[in-house]
């Protein structure tokens, strides 16, 4: 009688390519977890930055054998020299490491994208999704990546409820299939958000980005009584902000037009619009960084995630306001 298959270790050159960041941070974790199949001891060097130290690492054999795994994220931003270092790898890779390339698809440096695929690199291609249609079918995929199977009708009610940051739709998936039996229709997409309305992430989100301090707190316990995720309340903060931050740069314009420019529902534009008249860019930098830190904390960065909510929360109120306009305008009085 045969035994089980042993797994196959990932190729030795892996590109990745394209600016999705929820499907490249996906595809480098399924390369380290293929890696790790063979390999439970697989040394992995995975760095924001790429050093010099790292590329002379890259062509050196290990000191005790077995696998290494090195990730090159953003590609397309590497000097000249560090470029020309691992062109020169890539045309020679080692049989016990594997090479992942991170490149965004752009034109900087897409020589080394070129020299991953002439050498028989695996591709894995994770394009920005934008189109409707791309959506949709990105909510079925994740819904039978949970386990489920959802109607084009509760897919359209779900992105309606849910918007387009695909963290939080992939998220959703995950949370509806989970806290559902059967095939999820309509129905079932309504009745999931009717009990999570009033203490959903946005209505956290809303209330902060007002600058309303008790409503935002106690709309944040409420969501995280009745079992929002942590997550999806960063990530409520953070697109707000973010809508905040596209509008107010956009400059002048209708909604209507700065709908079409943003790639957004006018609703959402007109909204940001009356919200960013209350925020600085200094206070929205602020709001952000704040959101980028409690969404590392609630992912496992921080000891206590409702503590690390509660920090965004009162940061994102405090951060609102443009210094010198009560002054300005009680001075004219």
């Amino acid at each position: 009688m045969l035994g089980p298959v042993p797994p196959s270790p990932p190729p030795p050159l892996v590109l990745v390519q394209g600016d999705e960041e929820l499907l490249v941070d996906r595809a480098v974790r399924e390369v380290v977890a293929a890696a790790r199949a063979v390999d439970p001891d697989v040394e992995v060097v995975d760095r924001a930055e790429l050093t010099d130290a790292d590329v002379i690492d890259l062509g050196a054999a290990t000191m005790f054998g077995g696998l290494r795994l090195v990730v090159v994220r953003a590609a397309q931003d590497l000097g000249d020299e560090l470029r020309d270092a691992l062109l020169a790898y890539i045309a020679r890779p080692m049989d016990d490491v594997v090479l992942v390339v991170v490149h965004n698809g752009g034109a900087r440096n897409r020589r080394l994208a070129d020299a991953m695929k002439a050498a028989g690199a695996r591709v894995v291609s994770v394009p920005r999704i934008t189109r409707p249609r791309d959506r949709h079918d990105f909510v079925v995929a994740e819904v039978r990546r949970a386990g489920g199977r959802i109607s084009d009708a509760a897919v359209a009610v779900l992105l309606e409820a849910v918007g387009s940051d695909l963290r939080e739709i992939a998220s959703v998936c995950e949370q509806i299939v989970a806290d559902t039996d059967g095939p999820i229709d309509e129905e079932t997409v309504h009745r999931y958000h009717r009990g999570r309305a009033e203490a959903s992430g946005f209505a956290v989100a809303d209330a902060a980005i007002a600058g309303d301090l008790p409503a935002a707190l106690t709309l944040l316990r409420q969501a995280l009584a009745t079992g929002t995720a942590a997550v999806l309340v960063t990530s409520a903060i953070t697109n707000g902000l973010r809508d905040l931050a596209r509008v107010a740069g956009a400059g002048g314009g209708s909604r209507y037009e700065l709908a079409r420019a943003l790639g957004m529902p006018d609703w959402k534009v007109e909204r940001a619009q009356r919200a960013a008249r209350a925020w600085s860019d200094e206070g929205l930098a602020r709001a952000l960084r704040a959101a980028a830190a409690a969404d590392a904390g609630v992912k496992g960065a921080a000891a206590n995630p409702e503590y690390a909510l509660e920090t965004l929360v009162r940061t994102v109120v405090a951060a609102r306001g443009r210094p010198g306009r009560v002054a300005a305008g009680a001075g004219s009085r």
